[in-house]
């Protein structure tokens, strides 16, 4: 079973930057590709970034292309997002995400964690 917990969230005003962070557990978590997903109040939750177990490859949603970076330290089980030039839009939880499968961590993991609150104010 792999467990993720997510830390970093906070208030932030519009411009400014966060860096968030995922710990994984579970036996074989380095071999999981790894995503962010967000979902703010009112929206469906959308996909926002995701990399590979090796790190090697990264994909990001359009609207945070160019602002976003995410990276993963497998010696320390943990995923990042960090998150420059923000905007109110960014508001929302962020949730880490988890999948043995690239395709599946951008669309629908079987691992989630249990968010943290991202709020940007104008």
């Amino acid at each position: 079973q792999v467990q993720l917990v997510e830390s970093g969230g906070g208030l932030v005003q519009a411009g400014g930057s966060l860096r968030l962070s995922c710990a994984a557990s579970g036996r074989t978590v380095s071999s999981y590709a790894m995503g962010w997903f967000r979902q703010a109040p009112g929206k469906e939750r959308e996909f926002v970034a995701a990399i590979t177990w090796s790190g090697g490859s990264t994909y990001y949603a359009d609207s945070v292309k160019g602002r976003f970076t995410i990276s993963r330290d497998n010696a320390k089980n943990t995923v990042y997002l960090q998150m420059n030039s923000l905007k109110p839009e960014d508001t929302a939880v962020y949730y880490c995400a988890a999948d043995r499968v690239i395709q599946v961590v951008t669309t629908t993991p079987g691992h989630w964690g249990q968010g943290t609150q991202v709020t940007v104010s104008s």
